[in-house]
């Protein structure tokens, strides 16, 4: 049976980051702050990437420990 852990993240992740909006003119200025805020956008991606791996990883070193633990035999002997 496959395991869970992805169950645990939160779904909203699935639709990702969405990318900081475009400026509408040719001001400096404005793509300054575009910039600034896409790359807070893609912190926030890495940021959920990172969570993500850790509490899968941690999901599965659980599940395996539960395994191990199970396979001792009656009553853990």
């Amino acid at each position: 049976m496959p395991s869970a852990c992805s169950s645990l993240l939160p779904s909203e992740w699935l639709g990702g980051v969405v990318g900081a909006p475009l400026p509408d003119g040719d001001v400096v200025a404005d793509w300054q702050a575009f910039a600034d805020a896409q790359t807070g956008q893609l912190d926030k991606s890495n940021d959920r990437y990172r969570a993500a791996i850790g509490i899968v990883g941690r999901c599965e070193a659980r599940d395996a420990a539960a395994v191990k633990r199970a396979g001792r035999g009656f009553l853990g002997l």
